[in-house]
């Protein structure tokens, strides 16, 4: 396979649907002491012996911050709709109270180029990025932290107002709480119950606070927040309450407080010693309205209850996995969208803001075979399509990620880029994924004329 098909009769097919690609600031620009910008969390954690493979780090990563204008050139060349990308807080705003006009004019060049080159822009105002002098009083611990983002996010949509096309909040806060509050596996390497679930109390805090300043600043704008999730599904009839509960801590306890106004009641119940202190009208700010929600899907989680009660998640050995062990289960993709369209009567139109997958490609005489991330590819669009049929109003694909990048606290040693890396010459290679992507969007240009 060296394309991929769009359904029949599909709204994939229609030029409204938006096809695009995506990015971060830490994963992707490098450049980190130039340009006016000073350490993010990341900065720190990455030189913290043992924290991140080989010790990798993103000083220079793909150097996207010298490198920009080719890469945006190489975007468009794909024939996307929009480009998805986020901005780096200590970018913009390198002191406390300081704004840095260096970090607002790179960020302009890359949107001003992006419409020059008929691309939306997607902005993301939170992927990680903490800066450090705010981890310093306490990070995500600290209540004050949520309003240090709600003026951040006034400074950025105050200069660019509605020149974004939409903008997030956050991306994946059970990922930036839980994974840097509560397990110590992310930056800032904080391990502690009651620490990840007060962390994620103050970054939704901080979206509530955020949505009616960005509205303000930018109406004709639209406005949302990006959660991760990967579906739980009960290893045997005995483990329905393994999986319900799963999901309610994975994915509920972010989504809840925006749509329902309320965290879930098995999260609660079960961790109620580790709760954070939710203050009189908490759950109004975390609930004010939005225009649409993401979804980063990448696989599911099979549960059970093992013997000491303890909820784990079983391999399903028979499946195929990525490089990384992850399961390709696209099924689970319209099972998690329908389920949410399902658990909540006032959904939003929905995104599928991050998809794809981890291999351990070669660049072979300038060609990169990355057949599996194709059939991934295809099987999770048709994935989506299953679930526009089933009544879910889906309004766009962005595949992750546009090019190998640095992957956390996995360093450089995966690949989830459409695009190669050679991290030592900077060179950029389209894979069979990024060619038959732009294969399919030139088809569906012809089709929509």
């Amino acid at each position: 396979m060296n394309k991929y098909e769009l359904p029949q009769a599909s709204q994939l097919r229609n030029r409204d649907f938006v096809f695009g690609v995506a990015t971060s600031s830490y994963q992707i620009e490098g450049g980190v002491a130039e340009g006016g910008r000073t350490p993010s969390i990341w900065d720190t954690f990455c030189r913290k012996p043992g924290k991140v493979d080989k010790g990798d780090n993103g000083d220079i990563a793909c150097d996207h911050y010298h490198l920009w204008k080719q890469d945006i050139e190489m975007i468009a060349s794909l024939g996307v709709d929009a480009y998805r990308f986020s901005i780096a807080w200590p970018r913009i705003m390198p002191q406390d109270g300081v704004v840095n006009q260096e970090g607002l004019d790179f960020y302009e060049q890359i949107i001003n180029e992006c419409h020059a080159q008929g691309m939306q822009v997607y902005v993301t105002l939170y992927h990680w990025d903490l800066p450090q002098y705010l981890e310093d009083k306490g990070g995500w611990l600290n209540r004050e932290t949520a309003y240090k983002f709600a003026h951040y996010a006034d400074v950025v949509s105050q200069y660019f107002g509605n020149k974004i096309d939409v903008y997030t909040t956050l991306n994946e806060p059970f990922v930036a709480s839980f994974l840097g509050y509560r397990w110590g596996i992310h930056a800032p390497g904080i391990e502690g119950e009651r620490e990840g679930f007060l962390a994620s109390h103050h970054m939704m805090l901080g979206h509530g606070l955020a949505m009616p300043v960005l509205r303000n600043n930018a109406p004709a704008s639209k406005h949302g927040v990006v959660f991760n999730a990967s579906p739980a599904y009960p290893y045997s009839e005995h483990d329905q309450g393994a999986a319900d509960y799963s999901d309610a801590e994975n994915y509920h306890w972010f989504i809840d407080p925006v749509l329902k106004g309320e965290y879930p009641r098995l999260v609660v119940e079960k961790e109620s010693a580790y709760m954070p202190m939710i203050l009189q009208g908490d759950l109004e700010i975390m609930s004010a309205p939005v225009d649409y929600i993401g979804i980063n899907y990448y696989t599911r989680n099979v549960v059970r209850f093992n013997d000491q009660g303890d909820i784990e998640t079983v391999k399903q050995s028979q499946n195929e996995h990525t490089y990384i062990d992850w399961e390709i289960y696209p099924q689970g993709l319209t099972d998690l969208l329908v389920r949410l369209k399902e658990r909540y009567p006032n959904l939003p139109p929905l995104y599928v803001t991050e998809n794809g997958a981890a291999g351990d490609d070669q660049c072979v005489d300038g060609h990169v075979n990355d057949d599996q991330r194709v059939r991934y590819f295809q099987q999770h669009l048709c994935a989506v399509d299953e679930a526009i049929r089933s009544g879910v109003q889906i309004d766009g694909y962005f595949a992750w990620s546009l090019m190998d990048n640095f992957e956390w606290a996995f360093g450089y040693c995966q690949r989830f880029g459409m695009v190669y890396v050679d991290y030592e010459t900077q060179k950029r290679t389209l894979k069979q994924s990024a060619i038959a992507y732009q294969n399919m969007l030139l088809e569906r240009t012809e089709e929509n004329k």
